[in-house]
């Protein structure tokens, strides 16, 4: 019988079920509710203790009450703090989530995963919610889950850039000026700052486009989507329209419109590896780490050396990239051939998305997040630019200008467009204002949008997947007479990720992975690496002989030591590595 099949008969025999139980009561025959014979989707919590729709968006108080509503549903799995305030004095949230009953969280390999440290970029923050949620329900259920939460801890912060998504959410000025952050910016270099943003001058809630009609001008409307498009003449053609921005006046005098708005800056420039003044790039701030929120990103990670992988989300574009930011930066060749085959796995659970190099396939960062997690840190980190328009047709090459007007006519019935309206402005005179709305492009539609968060937490999970896995799975005790005894020790790394990466090691960023032996009335004469097992090599430590540091430990490959002990009764082989945990194992000397 297929799976399918038996599915059939299960609902049918809850349906009978439920049937005979009401004859044989008495009572008249029902027709069961759904809930009597629902089935739990695949993928899907089969029992959502915290009930969240993920077909929408939630400001900065909404998330936290997700955050705080999952604390409080899995004490066992969670802890909730603040890593600091944003400019406006806004809480970044931390969800720590991990089994805690099961070893040390503070000693397990750590997974670093932020979103919004642009503001616009809102889905970013809704994934990472999305992921804790997706944890809590399903650990005892799916052994996959269960597994990552027993040997892993995932730090989880949705808002990095908590102003900024409430500008976009809540204000009609947040369609152009919310990436930032809300520090006054002097853009325009008058003296003051902010002075002149954008303005909701129709009154609708809604910041879209000014165009003014003129003979002169180099648009039209589109021939099939009038009310959609607006395209550029050809160069023998006359035109219809003159675009002229973003809504808005010249609120300062100066003879702009919409030069100095909200902000003006890129916190996503402001770290402090390959770091450059904002006159080389733009939005990098007064000085590396200058903002709050950079400032409690940084500070949390570098009070974490457990943290072994890190995931940045942001939108849009569907790419999973990766460092370095600049051409010659920061990236060794056998991380890098790692990061290449995670993501080559992310390709395949992301459609649509492809896997590229920052500086290479896109274009050149200094001073990005994901560089520093990496160079400074030796973390190996991706930054996924969530969503992508192919999404919209399921296609493999984007879609036309035509294709998403037609989406927006058919499939959202025109909700993401605002009709043009006149207007008179005090500038320009009788002009039009309307347009797309902001929620289009960037953004997945809300029914589109939990496909978006899954597939993206799917991919986060396999990178968590991957990072180091340390057992100590052989310990092996020969006699050499009287009472010295030779002691091999076995230690395993069963996932792809080593315990320092490449750069790590280069820098000397973590401590070296430590493997040491100690009893009561044990001592050690000799110790080292074993560098041939089968024709017993050993590399000798030069002092403190009970301790043997390594390098890294590789992945899926296994490391031995000797240790020379002299004396009886037990001893404890432990293995500490920053980012591979702190692991016993007990023995005994005959």
């Amino acid at each position: 019988m297929t799976s399918r099949s038996r599915i059939h008969v299960c609902v049918v025999v809850s349906i009978l079920s439920c049937w005979l139980s009401s004859a044989a009561s008495g009572s008249q025959p029902r027709t069961p509710d759904l809930a009597d014979c629902a089935l739990p989707a695949l993928g899907a919590p089969h029992l959502r203790q915290v009930e969240v729709a993920w077909n929408r968006y939630y400001d900065h108080a909404g998330l936290g009450s997700i955050l705080a509503r999952l604390h409080g549903a899995f004490p066992d799995l969670t802890a909730l703090y603040s890593i600091g305030k944003s400019t406006e004095g806004r809480d970044l949230w931390c969800l720590e989530v991990t089994a805690r009953r099961v070893g040390d969280p503070k000693r397990k390999p750590a997974m670093y995963i932020d979103g919004n440290i642009h503001g616009n970029e809102v889905q970013a923050g809704e994934v990472v919610a999305y992921t804790a949620w997706y944890l809590c329900h399903q650990y005892g259920r799916l052994d996959r889950v269960t597994a990552l939460l027993d040997s892993y801890v995932f730090y989880l912060v949705p808002m990095v850039n908590p102003d900024g998504r409430d500008c976009w959410l809540r204000t009609s000025t947040g369609t152009v000026s919310s990436r930032t952050g809300s520090a006054p910016t002097d853009n325009d270099r008058d003296g003051v700052a902010d002075e002149d943003d954008c303005d909701d001058l129709d009154g609708d809630g809604v910041i879209t486009q000014m165009r003014i009609k003129d003979p002169y001008g180099r648009w039209k409307r589109h021939p099939d989507y009038p009310e959609y498009l607006l395209v550029r003449a050809k160069p023998d053609e006359v035109g219809e329209y003159t675009l002229l921005g973003w809504e808005g006046i010249d609120n300062d005098g100066d003879g702009r419109v919409n030069e100095d708005g909200r902000g003006g800056y890129d916190m996503n420039r402001n770290f402090p590896y390959d770091w450059q003044p904002p006159y080389l790039q733009y939005g990098a701030r007064d000085y590396p780490l200058s903002q709050p929120e950079t400032r409690a990103v940084a500070r949390f990670v570098l009070a974490r050396p457990n943290i072994a992988a890190a995931q940045c989300y942001h939108n849009s574009g569907g790419m999973i990239l990766r460092g370095p930011g600049r051409e010659g930066g920061a990236m060794e060749s056998a991380d890098d051939r790692l990061l290449v085959a995670i993501a080559q796995r992310g390709e395949r659970i992301l459609p649509y998305y492809r896997s590229l190099i920052c500086w290479k396939d896109l274009y050149a960062t200094w001073g990005d997040e994901d560089t520093w997690l990496y160079a400074a840190r030796g973390i190996l980190a991706y930054t996924n630019e969530m969503w992508t328009s192919r999404n919209l047709y399921k296609g493999s090459q984007p879609p036309s200008d035509e294709d998403q007007a037609e989406f927006i006519k058919h499939v959202l019935l025109d909700d993401g467009l605002v009709p043009w309206r006149p207007y008179d402005h005090p500038t320009y005179g009788p002009i039009e204002i309307g347009g797309r709305k902001k929620e289009w492009g960037r953004t997945p539609p809300s029914f589109l949008l939990e496909e978006e968060l899954h597939r993206n937490m799917a991919f986060t999970l396999y990178h968590a997947s991957t990072m180091p896995l340390l057992r100590i799975s052989d310990v092996n005790v020969a006699p050499l007479g009287g009472n010295l005894f030779k002691v091999w020790v076995t230690v395993e790394n069963q996932r792809m990720m080593p315990t320092r990466t490449a750069q790590d090691v280069k820098h000397r960023i973590s401590p070296p992975d430590i493997v040491s032996a100690k009893g009561e009335n044990i001592k050690a004469l000799s110790g080292g690496r074993v560098t041939d097992r089968f024709f017993k090599r050993v590399e000798a430590v030069e002092s403190r002989p009970q301790r043997v540091e390594l390098e890294t430990i590789p992945g899926l490959e296994a490391v031995r030591v000797q240790f020379l002990l002299q004396g009886s009764g037990p001893f404890t082989v432990t293995v500490d590595s920053a980012k591979g945990g702190l692991h016993h194992q007990d023995s005994r000397l005959p």
